[in-house]
């Protein structure tokens, strides 16, 4: 801020303000006063950088979930895991054995009716 001799001051906290408009309401508060950091070139150059960081790693999050090859790498995953599980591995084998025996049934029973 300037003072009638010209020189600059910092200016730090909150003001406290009261404005009347003209249909004569009046209206009351705080207003935070700049802060000459964030009025630094240098510093908002480093906050737009911050930003477009973290925008960068948003998006990026964004594309892998939506991406079929890694949708497809998740599943695997998952289903890798279920099949380490002892209760699967016995329900796939319980599965497979009556798989096995319905085919011999059915090669069984074709043959005999050949006969």
């Amino acid at each position: 801020m300037a003072d009638p001799g010209g020189a600059v001051h910092e200016v730090r906290g909150t003001v406290a303000v009261r404005d009347t408009d003209a249909n004569g309401t009046v209206t009351e508060g705080t207003v935070a006063k700049s802060d000459s950091a964030k009025n630094n070139p240098d510093a908002l150059v480093a906050q737009i950088e911050h930003t477009r960081e973290d925008l960068a790693r948003t998006i990026d999050a964004l594309a892998d979930r939506v991406s079929p090859a890694s949708n497809m790498r998740i599943i695997r995953a998952k289903i890798t895991e279920q099949l380490t599980r002892p209760q699967v591995q016995m329900g796939a084998a319980a599965a497979g054995v009556v798989v096995v025996g319905l085919t011999v049934l059915r090669i069984w029973s074709h043959r005999r009716r050949q006969r």
